[in-house]
Order: structure tokens, then C-alpha cells, then sequence
């Protein structure tokens, strides 16, 4: 499949495993493992819990249900008696309703890091273009990294004008990247050229500022990445005009941002609703995705991954496998390899197309509001 952007060259996707080869090698090579430097985790999700001599408690799935069961009507009682206790009435209809966000999205009640800020960062204007849209920088003290954390935001030119309310697009770097990256590959300038063109609609980018070293963007001894990622999403729909909603969150990262935008979309699967990995890779996040497949056959999940024919790094065998394996969990997940080697060369070679795809994925988001 071949889509064209208005003054972009076409970009082929390719979809599946059944139709693709990588370019020079006549088919795809044989499975190699995955670098050395890549560490390898097991699944997020607790195992079952075992009994006696080592034997796995029997029927998990039913202790969990009664499990549910009884804190659900626990919390029913408590707001029953909160009611109560206040001179007024509840209706069985009024309690059931006061429960269904708690039933229905079970992991939105991770408790918030961004609350415990004292204050908000400010957005300190760092530079406007020609076609009106402007860069924005805060620094703040993160309790996720016992530290500093940073990012940029990008704004459209229409912001400041409207009461509209924009669709947000996460972007985490590369190991030891700057956040200046994306804005050097020129990811501003595709952005106003794309919005103008009615390609995606207006949407704000937030690029987040990642460590040096190998954090891999998730939570791991004192500083926990992961984490600072929502922190930084809970922070940016308070002090922004946003659609506070997962349908309008999309997150994304090249190399070890792009296993970093996978693992944060999976392990938090309420919040994102699209994901993209560019030239990344994806080790121990399949048995995450094993335990999201209920929820993302619920709500669905738009993703695309892509790998670089010449990368040392990543392995880009990886690609298209993991691709089918999100449409296997009922993503709607699209897989490439393209030539190029792993750098930002390739990722600003594909930048325009990736852009088009998250905000087709994010074009049905967009919301308004009487004010701000």
C-alpha cells in the first residue's frame, strides 16, 4: 500500500508478513538475536502466585474474579455510606454509575506523580516560525527521576486563537539524545507543511528529554523513566489545551525511544491510544502484550513499526514479526523495513510519513470547549 502526502514523495507501508523483502537480499534474512547490550526482561505482569511445594494456586482466574467482586462492593458501600452520612440519597442506578470508571479502566487509577508537584513548570518561548508555530521549554524538578526533567513542546500556529482543544503526540529520544533532535531533523517545519496541507489535524508534539546510558525509557532503581513519561502526560493536560482522553494520545521514539514508546503504550494501555517505533526494538514486551490483548481488542490500539535494512543495533527482523503480533492482540498495526542504517538519517528520511499515519490516528480526537 502507497500513500502520497501533498508535496512529499510517496512512501511505501508494507502490512504484512506475507508481502514484503528487505532491498538487495532477495527475502528476509535469517533471525539473528538481539544485541548483547540489550538486556532482556520478563513480562510486566505478576505471575500466579504459587501454594504449597511450589504448586501454582489452583483456578487464578476465579480467586481474581471474587477478588473484584468483593472490592467492588466494598467501594459500593463506601460511597453508599458517604452518602448517607451527608443527609442524602442514592439511587442502585446513581451507585452502580459511581463505580464504572473504576470497573471499566482499573489501571487509570495509577496514582499521580504530576499531583505531588508543588507547582506547574512554566513554558518558556524558545522560538516562533513563519508559519506562526511556536517552541516552547520547561524544566522542572521530576519526582520520577529524583532529578531534572525536561522537554519541548510544539504548538500550532492556531493555539493561541481558538478554544479548541488538540490531540497530543509524545516523543521520546534516542540513548543520550538530545529533545533537540526531532527539531533538527525538522520536525517543526513537516508539522506547520502537514496542518496547512490538512494532511493531520492541528496537534501538539511534546518531546521529552531522556538520560544518558541505557534506561530504556522504563522504570528500573531510582530512576524510573516510565513514570516520568506520565508525569510529564499528566502535567501537559493540566497546564494545555488538550483532549484529556487516550483516544487522543499518541506516543512515539526512534531507537531507544521507540522500545521506550512501546513498553510505556503497553504497560499503560488506558492512556495511548496510538504507538509508533521507529528503527527500535522490543525485548521482553511480549508478554506484556499477551496480557493487553483483552483490553486492546476492547478499546483497539493504532501502531507501526519499522526497522532499517543496515542496522547494527536494532535488529530489524524484529519489525515485522512484532507488528503481526499486535494484530494478532486486534491492534490495527502496520510494519516496515526500509534501507538505511541506524541514525537520524533514516528517521528524518520517514519522518513525514509517521507524522501522517499518528495523526490519521489521532484525526477523530480533536475536541472543543467552552474555555480553557
Amino acid at each position: 500500500m502507497s500513500v502520497a502526502v501533498e508535496g512529499l514523495r510517496t512512501q511505501t507501508w508494507l502490512d504484512s508478513l506475507g508481502d514484503w523483502s528487505w532491498p538487495g537480499r532477495g527475502g528476509a534474512a535469517a533471525e539473528a538475536l538481539p544485541p548483547a547490550w540489550v538486556p532482556v526482561f520478563p513480562p510486566r505482569r505478576a505471575p500466579a502466585l504459587a501454594g504449597p511445594a511450589g504448586r501454582v494456586a489452583a483456578q487464578p482466574e476465579r480467586s481474581r474474579a471474587r477478588r473484584l467482586i468483593l472490592a467492588a462492593l466494598l467501594s459500593a458501600l463506601a460511597v453508599f455510606s458517604v452518602a448517607l452520612a451527608q443527609g442524602g440519597q442514592l439511587s442502585l442506578a446513581g451507585l452502580l454509575g459511581a463505580n464504572s470508571a473504576i470497573a471499566n479502566e482499573p489501571e487509570a487509577t495509577a496514582i499521580s506523580s504530576a499531583a505531588a508537584l508543588s507547582s506547574l513548570p512554566t513554558l518558556q518561548p524558545v522560538s516562533h516560525d513563519a508559519a506562526g508555530s511556536s517552541i516552547l521549554h520547561a524544566g522542572y524538578p521530576s519526582s520520577a527521576l529524583h532529578g531534572e526533567g525536561s522537554l519541548l513542546v510544539y504548538l500550532p500556529s492556531n493555539y493561541d486563537g481558538t478554544t479548541a482543544h488538540f490531540p497530543v503526540l509524545y516523543m521520546l529520544t534516542g540513548d543520550d539524545q538530545s529533545d533537540e533532535a526531532f527539531l533538527q531533523i525538522g520536525l517543526q517545519a513537516q508539522l506547520d507543511r502537514l496542518i496547512a496541507a490538512r494532511a493531520i489535524p492541528p496537534l501538539i508534539a511534546v518531546m521529552v528529554q531522556g538520560g544518558p546510558g541505557a534506561n530504556l525509557w522504563r522504570d528500573q532503581g531510582a530512576q524510573r523513566y516510565e513514570s516520568y513519561v506520565l508525569e510529564v502526560q499528566e502535567m501537559i493536560d493540566r497546564m494545555l489545551a488538550t483532549v484529556p482522553a487516550r483516544q487522543a494520545r499518541a506516543v512515539v521514539g526512534d531507537s531507544m525511544g521507540g522500545y521506550g514508546a512501546m513498553n510505556v503504550a503497553l504497560s499503560n494501555p488506558y492512556r495511548f491510544g496510538v504507538v509508533e517505533s521507529w528503527i527500535g526494538f522490543f525485548n521482553g514486551l511480549e508478554g506484556q502484550l499477551r496480557a493487553d490483548r483483552p483490553i486492546i481488542a476492547r478499546l483497539g490500539l493504532r501502531a507501526f513499526v519499522y526497522g532499517a535494512e543496515q542496522d547494527h543495533i536494532a535488529n530489524p527482523a524484529e519489525d515485522l514479526p512484532f507488528a503481526a503480533a499486535l494484530r494478532a492482540a486486534g491492534a490495527d498495526a502496520s510494519g516496515a523495513v526500509y534501507p538505511g542504517e541506524h541514525n537520524l538519517e533514516t528517521v528524518q528520511a520517514h519522518l513525514a510519513s509517521m507524522l501522517v499515519f499518528a495523526g490519521r490516528a489521532l484525526a477523530g480526537a480533536e475536541g472543543s470547549a467552552a474555555g480553557r
